[in-house]
């Protein structure tokens, strides 16, 4: 491995750096960006366990103020192409999708549908606290399901 990716790799180990890392890595991972969090807050745990609730929490946060974003991105894009066709937009294949509201939300954690489902539910208008509260609670549970599920399954670290 080169000298400077051990270098790299070490510095973001490190709980000072970690932490931002993982907050910066886990907000861009709730966007519509391809990127994944969930092997950096693997990472970081293995190498500092005791940070397990902290890296938790600053994951659940930065992915949930990703999805925030993403709310936003969807309320922007429905005003922009409503004021462009100077009539409400109004997509009948998302229509289902109303009767759950802000508690669709809940799912936001799902891979593939997750961060448009944010994005979806700014485009609908649902209310954005709602939203913000059911993107936590469902990343949170998914933060510590796969990270717990993790530790057990290579608790000496992934096989290189």
């Amino acid at each position: 491995m080169p000298d400077w990716l051990v270098s790299l790799l070490h510095w973001l180990a490190m709980p000072e750096a970690g932490l931002g890392a993982l907050f910066v890595v886990s907000l861009l991972s709730a966007t519509l960006l391809p990127v994944g969090s969930e092997a950096a807050l693997f990472g970081l745990l293995k190498l500092n366990p005791d940070l397990f609730w902290p890296a938790i929490a600053v994951a659940t946060l930065g992915n949930t103020l990703g999805g925030a974003v993403s709310w936003f991105m969807g309320l922007g894009a429905h005003r922009v192409i409503d004021k462009a066709r100077h009539q409400p937009t109004e997509l009948h294949a998302l229509r289902w999708l109303q009767r759950f509201g802000p508690k669709a939300c809940l799912m936001a954690w799902l891979p593939l549908i997750g961060d448009p489902l944010c994005v979806v539910a700014g485009w609908l208008k649902f209310p954005f606290w709602p939203c913000v509260g059911y993107m936590a609670v469902g990343k949170l549970l998914r933060y510590l399901i796969l990270t717990v599920l993790l530790l057990k399954v290579f608790p000496g670290g992934l096989p290189v």
